[in-house]
Order: structure tokens, then sequence, then C-alpha cells
């Protein structure tokens, strides 16, 4: 990802990293069609009332997903940011979720965009802690409950070698998330001043020196921030993780929508509820930007027993990455200009 600065002077390379993840997603997609093409699969695919109904339904559950955030960006902030300042830091945030590779996502940007929407670097830093820790809880809290309502081969289907490796990635990448959390709730509530020292051993490293600097400054900002947000009291942490878990389950919730809407099996909601966070965990570890090319794949591989024709899956994949994904690419397009040119 270019500095913000960049996207000025170099256009040609901002184009590329917006187009680059259209092409990788597009490309697997017509792979796929290509490999498990069948003309039956277009009559099982039609828009009806009621799969119009639904996906209209979709979008409002991604719209809810958006307003999860915007008032966590509003809660965190103590109300400083308005309201169309936290959408738009939630536009440019999701924007950079698009573009870059999905363990790096948008939260990573978090301290530029709120500095230029004139919340200081230690504010701004705290608010990211507390974004990042917020979301990792939601996982660290909802996993064990997917995990206990639904049985383990209905997750995963671990008849296959392919989800047997999905299930070995997931919780490894589970545990990571668990250790990063309690990394996080340290630094924010119990010993800043730790994170910040380890760190400064971690990136004396000749290898990480060049990145010294910059996380020394973060360790101090991290010491601040804990010190001012530490001290939030018990109901401000209960408001924010409310409007995470609303986020996130409204996001999950568009795949239930969508196969109300094309898909003959209506009774396993919880189970393709479920299958979200496997999806979502798994790619976080995804090279490409978005996840491009590798979510529209598990899509298609997870989701294939909800259809009785191999490959509908497909069709439904490319309809949910544009209401989560493509849509927020070309929002990121029109609102990112203007505020670069104001700031």
């Amino acid at each position: 990802m270019p500095e913000i600065t960049d996207i000025r002077t170099k256009p040609l390379q901002t184009v590329a990293y917006i187009l680059l993840p259209v092409l990788i997603g597009l490309t697997v997609i017509c792979y796929l069609f290509w490999k498990e093409f069948d003309p039956h699969i277009f009559t099982h695919v039609s828009f009806s009332l009621k799969t119009t109904a639904f996906v209209a339904i979709a979008v409002i559950f991604m719209l809810g997903r958006d307003a999860g955030l915007i008032w966590r960006y509003r809660r965190i902030s103590g109300n400083t940011l308005s309201w169309w300042q936290a959408i738009r830091v939630n536009i440019l945030c999701e924007f950079t979720s698009a573009v870059t590779p999905s363990a790096v996502g948008g939260s990573s940007l978090i301290v530029v965009f709120l500095n230029k929407e004139g919340i200081n670097a230690g504010r701004s830093t705290a608010m990211m802690f507390a974004s990042l820790f917020l979301d990792e809880l939601f996982f660290v809290i909802a996993i064990p409950i997917i995990l206990i309502s639904i049985s383990i081969p209905e997750l995963f289907g671990t008849t296959t070698i392919l989800s047997k490796s999905i299930m070995n990635l997931f919780f490894l990448v589970y545990m990571l998330i668990v250790i990063w959390t309690l990394i996080l709730y340290t630094g924010l509530f119990k010993k800043p001043e730790w994170i910040r020292d380890s760190l400064n051993k971690i990136f004396k490293i000749k290898i990480l020196k060049r990145w010294k600097k910059q996380v020394s400054e973060l360790g101090d900002n991290l010491v601040v921030s804990s010190h001012a947000i530490g001290k939030k009291p018990f109901s401000f942490w209960v408001s924010a993780f409310g409007a995470t878990a609303f986020s996130w389950a409204s996001r999950f919730l568009v795949v239930n929508a969508l196969l109300l809407a094309f898909s003959p099996v209506t009774g396993k909601q919880l189970l393709a509820f479920g299958r979200q966070f496997i999806l979502w965990i798994v790619m976080t570890v995804s090279p490409t930007p978005g996840g491009s090319g590798f979510s529209e794949y598990m899509f298609s591989q997870y989701y294939a027993d909800f259809f009785p024709i191999a490959g509908t899956a497909l069709v439904i994949a490319f309809i949910w990455r544009i209401i989560t994904y493509y849509l927020y690419l070309a929002i990121g397009v029109c609102v990112i200009p203007g505020w670069l040119k104001k700031r």
C-alpha cells in the first residue's frame, strides 16, 4: 500500500492497487466457472420477488455492519467525531482493507485517518488499539459459542484433506488471535510500559532496525493512550463491544440472507452463520488484497452443500463479494479524491 500522499502523485500505481483485487477475484471466479460450468446452474438462479427481497435484506445487513462501526467510532472518540466524520473514517478503513492483504486490514491506518480528522496522535492511537481489541475480543468470545452450538464435522466437513487442513489452520489462527488479544489487553489495561519495552527490544534486532523509530513512537503512544482509555467506565466498554458484535453479526448475516434468496436449503441457517467465522478466520492469512480469489473459492467450497447443482455457489459467491467487497472499492474511489484534496 503506498503512503497516503502517493495516491495523488502516483495515480497509475493507485489504479493498479484498486484493479488488482478485482482482477484476482474475477479470474478465480472465471476459472472455477470454466472448470465446473453446468448450463443448469442458471435455471436455479432467478430473480423473483422473494430473491430480490432477500438480496435487499442482505444489503441492509451490510449497512447494519457499517452502522455498528460508525457508532463505535463515535463512542470511542467520546463523540468528538461527527457522524459524517465517522462515516468517512469507516469508508477509508474499508477501502484500505479492500486493497491490502487481509492480515493488514484497514485498522492499520486508523491513526492516519483519525489524525487527519483532527484527533491528535495519542488519542488516535488509543482508538486504534481499542478498535483492534474489541474486534479480536468478539472472535475470542464468539468462536467457542459457535463450536459448542455446531458440531465440528458440520462446520468443517472433516471427510476431505482440504477441510482437515482448513480446520487445523483455523485453530492455529484462532490461538494466535487469543494471544494477540491478551497482548492488547495487557497493553491497554495492565502494563503498557512492558509492551513498549518489549517492542523496543525486539526492534533492536538488525533485520528490524529500520522500523525502530516508528515502533518506539507507537509504544510511547500506547502508554499515553492506555492511561487515557484504561480509565473508561465499564459501561463504555459494554456499549463499544455491543456495537462491535452488532457490526460483525450483521456482516455474517449477509450470507444467510443470500442463501434464503437462492438456496432451497432453508433449515441450516445457524450452520451458514457459523461457517462465516471459519471463512473469516482463514481469510486473515490470505496474501491477496482483501482475500480476493481465496474468499470466492472458499465460499464456493464451504457452501456447495446448500445447492443441488455444483457451481451454483459460485454465482452466489460473486453476488456476496459485490455486496461485501466490490461495493467498498467503488465507494472508496469516489470518497478518497475529495478527502485528499481537503487534507
